[in-house]
């Protein structure tokens, strides 16, 4: 038997980090035990907080909406890159081609059609200011894929026809982006993003399967979404 992660933040009111001009979260209490026997709440949210999935129609014309993908985008097998220590020290750091071709030298090649997700260590800032890590000119600064990086992986086809960039971070691309090149590449056919991720670094490199889960929404850009990684026997551990 293999292990079961959750790779998802709690949604809360308390303990949150939202993206520049993305609504704050709210959890009103509509029903008690108390008065009416049951427990209930209203959620309000926008699609892209806490953790979450991006639909194409997020970024790109015509693509498709969270309600006209399939459910084989949703089960997808993973592999992680872990740059945390690298981040750590340069926080615009972006995963290059030379990255990814190490990666595959000590693990193999990469899933066809796979979720590649980034561990950068991102999620311990969770909830706090230096999540989004504005500097003093006034910019996020978080790490992310370059745009070359994202191109080899169209190129050698780990992001096919479906396929998802995840991060522990606000986006796949770099903090300082607000071109979002890297979404804009990604955001095509049948691939999703996988963003504010967390326990990465509990994972192997490879050997498990992403299971994104979440609300689909007709016309949806995405969903906050629980996002799983069943690990097989056979994970490879990071080195």
């Amino acid at each position: 038997m293999g292990s079961v992660h959750i790779l998802s933040h709690p949604l809360s009111t308390t303990r949150v980090s939202v993206f520049p001009g993305d609504p704050p979260p709210r959890l009103d209490t509509v029903c008690t035990l108390a008065e009416d026997g049951y427990y209930l709440r209203t959620v309000t949210v926008g699609e892209h907080t806490g953790t979450h999935w991006g639909a194409p129609a997020h970024f790109t014309a015509g693509a498709a909406a969270a309600h006209e993908l399939l459910a084989e985008d949703f089960v997808l097998p993973g592999v992680v890159i872990d740059i945390a220590e690298r981040a750590a020290a340069e926080h615009d750091y972006a995963v290059t081609v030379a990255d990814l071709i190490e990666w595959q030298d000590r693990n193999g090649p990469f899933p066809v059609e796979a979720a590649v997700l980034l561990h950068t260590g991102w999620d311990i800032r969770w909830g706090t200011d230096d999540f989004a890590n504005h500097g003093p000119d006034g910019r996020m600064h978080h790490p992310g894929f370059s745009v070359e990086a994202v191109h080899w992986l169209l190129d050698h086809s780990v992001l096919g026809h479906r396929g998802a960039l995840g991060t522990d971070a606000f986006s796949p691309d770099l903090g300082v982006d607000d071109t979002f090149a890297v979404s804009r590449l990604l955001y095509r056919e049948h691939r999703l993003s996988l963003e504010i991720l967390t326990g990465l670094a509990g994972l192997p490199t490879r050997g498990f399967t992403v299971v994104v889960g979440g609300f689909v929404s007709e016309h949806g850009s995405g969903s906050p979404a629980t996002i799983y990684a069943l690990v097989d026997e056979t994970g490879h551990r990071h080195e």
